[in-house]
C-alpha cells in the first residue's frame, strides 16, 4: 500500500515516506507505481515484454470467452498518439477537433443495414461493451413506458438484473427451456398477473451460458395474446454475440427492425474482435427526445449518451475490421466456428462427455471437469467459464480443431467422475450412468 498523504514533503522526503507493503510475488512488486522520479523507458518496456508473454501463455488456450484473438490492427499503431474523444451525439460531432464521428456513422449505418432499419430512422452510438448497450436500451423502454414491468428470461446476462437495480424497475424473472431460450409459456403467466401494467422485454439473442436465442416472434405473439398493443410495450434485443453471426446464418432467427423492436445492442470485442471493449445500440429515432437527450453548448454537440467522453479510437477499429473482413470474410468467419463447434460437440459425445450444442450456436455446453485435487488448475488452464454443474466453450475464430483435441484428450486425462447434468442439458446430452442409455 502506498502512503503519499504528506504532500507538503521535500522530493527526498516524499521518497523516503513511500511505503510500499510487502509481496512475495517479484512480478506484483516490480509493477508497483513507487519511483518518484520516474522510470527508465527500458525498464518499463521490460515490464510490457514480459506481460506480452504472459498474454502469449494464456492465449494458447482461452476457449470459455467469447473472445475472437484474430487481431490484426497493426497498421492504426499511429491512432494511439491522439487523444481521440467522440462525446456527444455522433449524428452531430463536437466541437473537439480530435473526434472519429465519422467513422462511427459509417459503422452505425451498417448495423442499421444489418438490421433492417433506413438512415434516418435509427440512432445509435458505440459503447463501451455491451453493458452500456443494455443499460441504453433498457433506459428508452423505461422512458417509454416509466411504470412498466422488466421482463427477463433467468439465463439472461447478470448486466440486465444489475440495470433493473440501478432503475430502481420492478423486475421479473422468467422461466426458460433446457436450451436456454425463454419459456413463452411461463411468460404468458406472468403477463396476465400482471397485464395492468406495460411490458418491457429483454430478450437474449444468444445466452450467456448455453447460446439460447429468445424466439420474437413467439414473445410478440404471446404479447398480443395477453392483451398487450405494441404502445404497451417495448422490447429491447440483448445480442452481444449472436447479433452479427445470425444473419449470416440460413433459416437462422432474423433480427430485423421491421419486426415490434425498439433497440438491438452487440459487444465489438466478442465476434468481431476490438482489442478494446466495445460495443454498438441502435434503437428508433423517435425514441431519442428531449426526456432522453439534451444540447450540451460546451461540447457543441447533443448528449444522448450513457457515459459523456467516448472513446474516439474503438469506432476505427470496428470500421477498419468490417473494412477489411467484407461481408464475405464475416460470413466465412461464422461459417468456420459452427463448424468447429460442431467437431467439439461431436468429439466430447463421443468421448462420453454429456454435452449440449444449440442450433445456430458456436457455444458448445458440457458437463463441468470435476477433478482431482492436483488437477484443480484445469479450469483456469483453459479459461474455462463455469455455472453450478456445467461449462462451456465459446468457439471462436481462434479456436483450431488441434487446440479441440488437445482440450478433449487433457480432460479425459484428468476427469475421474462424470456428474449427471440431465436438468440442465436434458437426459439425452447427460452422461452420467443414469443416463448414458440415452446418448446416440
Amino acid at each position: 500500500m502506498v502512503d503519499i498523504s504528506n504532500s507538503l514533503l521535500s522530493p527526498g522526503e516524499e521518497e523516503n515516506h513511500i511505503e510500499i507493503q510487502e509481496s512475495n510475488n517479484d512480478e506484483q512488486h516490480s509493477l508497483a507505481i513507487t519511483n518518484y522520479t520516474g522510470e527508465a523507458r527500458d525498464d518499463l518496456s521490460a515490464s510490457i515484454n514480459h506481460f506480452v508473454e504472459t498474454l502469449n501463455h494464456f492465449n494458447l488456450r482461452n476457449l470459455g470467452y467469447p473472445s475472437n484473438q484474430e487481431l490484426k490492427y497493426d497498421g492504426l499503431g499511429a491512432l494511439l498518439n491522439y487523444p481521440i474523444n467522440n462525446a456527444g451525439d455522433p449524428f452531430k460531432g463536437s466541437s473537439f477537433g480530435l473526434n472519429s464521428s465519422e467513422f462511427e456513422v459509417c459503422v452505425l449505418d451498417w448495423f442499421a443495414k444489418l438490421w433492417d432499419i433506413h438512415k434516418g430512422h435509427y440512432w445509435g452510438y458505440v459503447t463501451t461493451g455491451g453493458t452500456e448497450g443494455n443499460l441504453h436500451g433498457i433506459l428508452i423502454g423505461r422512458e417509454q413506458l416509466p411504470d412498466g414491468i422488466l421482463y427477463t428470461s433467468q439465463d439472461s446476462h447478470y448486466s440486465i438484473f444489475k440495470i433493473a437495480r440501478m432503475y430502481r424497475m420492478q423486475c421479473v424473472k422468467v422461466a426458460t427451456l433446457i436450451s436456454g431460450q425463454i419459456d413463452c409459456n411461463h411468460l404468458k403467466a406472468l403477463l396476465l398477473a400482471h397485464r395492468n401494467k406495460p411490458a418491457i422485454i429483454n430478450l437474449n439473442i444468444g445466452t450467456t451460458m448455453k447460446g439460447g436465442v429468445d424466439d420474437l416472434d413467439l414473445v410478440i405473439q404471446t404479447l398480443e395474446e395477453c392483451g398487450f398493443t405494441s404502445d404497451r410495450f417495448y422490447i429491447h434485443c440483448d445480442a452481444a454475440l449472436f447479433g452479427v453471426m445470425l444473419p449470416f446464418l440460413k433459416r437462422a432467427p432474423k433480427i430485423t427492425f421491421q419486426k415490434s423492436i425498439g433497440s438491438v445492442t452487440i459487444s465489438g470485442h466478442k465476434f468481431l474482435g476490438c482489442p478494446i471493449p466495445c460495443g454498438v445500440v441502435i434503437t428508433r429515432l423517435k425514441y431519442i427526445n428531449n426526456a432522453l437527450s439534451k444540447d450540451v453548448e460546451i461540447i457543441g454537440s447533443r448528449d444522448a449518451t450513457i457515459t459523456g467522453s467516448r472513446c474516439g479510437h474503438t469506432p476505427i477499429f470496428l470500421w477498419y475490421r468490417l473494412k477489411s473482413k467484407g461481408l464475405k470474410g464475416l460470413k466465412k468467419d461464422v461459417e468456420k466456428c459452427i463448424m468447429n463447434a460442431s467437431y467439439l460437440h461431436g468429439r466430447l459425445r463421443g468421448a462420453g462427455i454429456g454435452a449440449m450444442l444449440n442450433e445456430f450456436s458456436n457455444i458448445v455446453v458440457f458437463e463441468r471437469p470435476q477433478l482431482n485435487a492436483d488437477n484443480d488448475d484445469f479450469t483456469r488452464r483453459w479459461s474455462l467459464a463455469c455455472q453450478g454443474k456445467i461449462a462451456h466453450v465459446v468457439v471462436m475464430q481462434h479456436v483450431t480443431t488441434k487446440m479441440l483435441d488437445s482440450f478433449v484428450s487433457e480432460f479425459l486425462q484428468k476427469r475421474f467422475q462424470a456428474q449427471c447434468i440431465a436438468d440442465h442439458v436434458g437426459s439425452s446430452n447427460c452422461s452420467c450412468s443414469m443416463h448414458d442409455g440415452f446418448l446416440h
